[in-house]
């Protein structure tokens, strides 16, 4: 599912035109890119956490030279999915 197709769905689900579910995944988008830059999580209980996690530098190999090199530290998004969401997946 695409952007476009996830609005649609949230419009016809919710019963919004979807002008409105536009601009209102657009802001959760927003907000939550702007709360994880500033090192934040955001908790939707039941559903998961989204949050920001450093991964640690280390060396790796590259599979074309097979020369070993160096791959920096980087902060990275992360979701864990809250007990609800994973329970209605399996």
């Amino acid at each position: 599912m695409n952007k476009s197709e996830l609005i649609s769905a949230i419009a016809a689900e919710a019963g919004l035109s979807k002008i409105d579910t536009k601009k209102a995944v657009d802001a959760f988008i927003t907000v939550v890119s702007k709360e994880l830059t500033k090192g934040g999580k955001i908790v939707l209980v039941g559903f998961g956490t989204f949050s920001v996690t450093t991964k640690s530098a280390r060396t790796g190999v590259n599979p074309q030279t097979k020369q070993t090199i160096k791959i920096p530290a980087k902060k990275v998004a992360k979701f864990k999915p809250g007990a609800e969401l994973a329970e209605a997946v399996k």
